[in-house]
């Protein structure tokens, strides 16, 4: 087995070949927001619910991961921008791949925002690591989004499918991507983008089934599970939310099933 493949079982799940990736690089990007203020209690939670894997900044894995005996892959992310700024859509690297491996990580993400006005540099800086990431055998996570002055809808199917396998090109070995919010649509994105795909949670949604029925319906759609955060780490009952996503993406459970077990 190559090094890509041993370190991508110890982010998605083995015996079915998903993943339940909770992103928790958000305070870089919108600082200390509810959810990401004691992060050992909620790594903790997500990793006994059954998540796969989080994503986090350099800054936050020494004091937020792998501890009280819970294990969970670690996908350390190497791009960022805040809100602060005039350019929060200029992604930019932070960390490096070989920084990634010192801190014991099993994979690495970064962002590219495909409409923005600095696309080609991020182009270029994901062209970099991509490179890092096979001289080294560590999967590459890419989060591709239609985003920028010219992006009218940041859920058309089109501009998903072309970022998605935009990122495939560039030699990404998982594609995050906006549920395109049907199956058709979004079995279409899966068929083109030739890796695994995985959707994000997106703005926090007002229900739990909500979240739910979209899980389900990505991975009818061919997709290999979620990369969600603000609809897990925020939720009231972070561990539970982490259950019921994790029932429908690992273990193929119903999502009146996977309702049932969260309320009761």
């Amino acid at each position: 087995m190559s090094g890509k493949s041993i370190r991508m079982e110890r982010i998605m799940d083995r015996k079915s070949g998903n993943a339940v990736i909770v992103p928790m690089d958000h305070g870089i990007t919108m600082g200390p927001i509810k959810g990401l203020i004691d992060m050992k209690k909620t790594v903790n939670d997500v990793a006994a619910g059954g998540a796969t894997a989080v994503i986090e900044q350099k800054g936050l894995v020494p004091v937020g991961h792998r501890n009280n005996g819970h294990d969970i892959g670690l996908i350390l992310h190497l791009s960022a921008s805040t809100d602060i700024g005039t350019s929060s859509n200029d992604k930019v690297l932070v960390a490096t791949v070989e920084e990634a491996l010192k801190m014991g990580a099993d994979a690495v993400s970064m962002q590219i925002n495909f409409g923005a006005d600095s696309e080609p540099h991020m182009l270029s800086d994901a062209g970099l690591v991509s490179r890092e990431c096979n001289e080294w055998g560590v999967p590459l996570l890419i989060m591709a989004y239609p985003r920028g002055p010219s992006i009218k809808n940041a859920f058309d199917p089109e501009l998903i499918a072309h970022a998605a396998r935009a990122a495939t090109e560039l030699g990404a070995d998982i594609v995050k991507v906006n549920y395109t919010g049907d199956v058709s649509s979004f079995s279409r994105v899966v068929e083109g983008a030739e890796v695994p795909v995985v959707i994000a949670g997106g703005p926090k949604m007002d229900s739990d089934l909500d979240i739910l029925n979209m899980v389900h319906d990505s991975l009818a759609a061919g997709g290999h599970g979620v990369s969600i955060g603000r609809n897990i780490f925020q939720h009231q009952n972070v561990r539970g939310i982490t259950k019921a996503v994790a029932e429908i993406v690992t273990h193929g459970r119903s999502v009146d099933r996977a309702l049932e077990e969260l309320k009761g």
